[in-house]
């Protein structure tokens, strides 16, 4: 049987420290690459991408630079969707490294099981390896630190699920549902896979399907993403008629805000000041149990002091940031005229 040609959209923008090690794991695939693409969609880096991937593509003859002006997530997406001559589409993020076998199962897998985006498990990896860098990378495979999202937990087998990373999406998708909103300059890939799910498509989480993920190490790093994370959670509602996000995406916020609310009404009454107290004390006690498990897997019981802290900065900047986020969603509701809000 002869394969389908596959399409590889790379969106990147100031990718210089990862996108080499991103590229080189892509060219050791095994499928074959007279019949692939490699688009790299860059946002106009200006640290170096530009030069490593203009390199890497006189090497290579599948490989293709494409320009970005707009520099953001959503744009990269559709403009390599729109240049690909794929029969399917691949999106494979810069600060990630793939298993040479990725593309072949994420293609076969698609065929076999006629779903219309297939993708992996998430390996989450820290940048350095320090001990917090490895405790971020234990917080974000956890279900404790990121529910139920399978692709980043894992699983045992193939299964049915809501989103997966990057994706390996049938070509026809973009014409049943269109292409990326690039009103969200995060979660577009959230929404995107709502959309189609909506829609009758069917999303499939291959367990043999391994991306290596570097994730943000640094405490300030981690907090900063998170708390975009979290406003990014919210902002979509902005711009979407119908749920943009999974209800575990908004948790935090909710957790965040339930919080604030018990706290001012303590000041009238001691008896929302228990209240905060007992939801206080309940997420600890899960916070404590839950590193305690993490450390005797891993044989360190260092993490049972530091994954509680760890849990609980991911959902302090989470929620604080979907706080944010739904205020600003407010704000801009009740400022709109009119004559503004029926244009929209």
């Amino acid at each position: 049987m002869t394969l389908p040609f596959a399409s590889i959209v790379v969106p990147c923008r100031n990718e210089a420290a990862f996108i080499g090690d991103c590229l080189e794991s892509i060219i050791a695939n095994t499928y074959p690459k007279d019949r692939c693409e490699v688009l790299v969609v860059d946002g106009m880096s200006g640290d170096g991408t530009r030069a490593i991937v203009a390199g890497y593509a006189k090497r290579y003859g599948f490989i293709r630079l494409l320009d970005n002006p707009k520099g953001i997530a959503p744009a990269a997406f559709n403009i390599g969707a729109r240049a690909a001559r794929g029969d399917v589409v691949l999106i494979m993020g810069a600060h990630a490294t793939y298993d040479p076998e990725y593309i072949q199962l994420c293609v076969q897998s698609l065929l076999d099981s006629g779903a219309d985006n297939v993708g992996g498990v998430l390996r989450t990896v820290a940048r350095t390896g320090t001990l917090v860098g490895r405790t971020v990378a234990l917080v974000l495979s956890h279900p404790f630190g990121v529910g139920n999202s399978v692709f980043r937990t894992g699983a045992g087998e193939p299964r049915w699920v809501d989103t997966v990373f990057g994706g390996c999406y049938r070509r026809d998708v973009f014409d049943r549902i269109g292409f990326w909103n690039e009103q969200l300059r995060y979660s577009q890939d959230i929404e995107f896979n709502r959309r189609l799910v909506r829609a009758g498509g069917r999303i499939l989480l291959v367990p043999e399907i391994v991306t290596d993920y570097y994730a943000r190490s640094s405490p300030g790093s981690f907090l900063r993403h998170n708390f975009r994370n979290g406003v990014w959670s919210v902002l979509p509602f902005r711009h979407s008629a119908a749920m943009p996000v999974q209800w575990r995406q908004l948790v935090p916020g909710l957790a965040v805000g339930a919080g604030l609310v018990l706290g001012l009404l303590s000041l009238a009454s001691p008896v929302f000041g228990w209240g905060l107290l007992g939801l206080s004390g309940a997420y600890l006690v899960a916070a404590l149990a839950a590193g305690a498990a993490i450390a005797w897997r891993e044989r360190d019981w260092r993490y049972a002091t530091l994954l509680p802290v760890a849990f609980a900065a991911l959902h302090l900047a989470y929620g604080t940031g979907s706080v944010w986020g739904a205020g600003r969603v407010l704000l801009s509701t009740f400022s709109r005229t009119p004559s503004t809000a029926s244009q929209e």
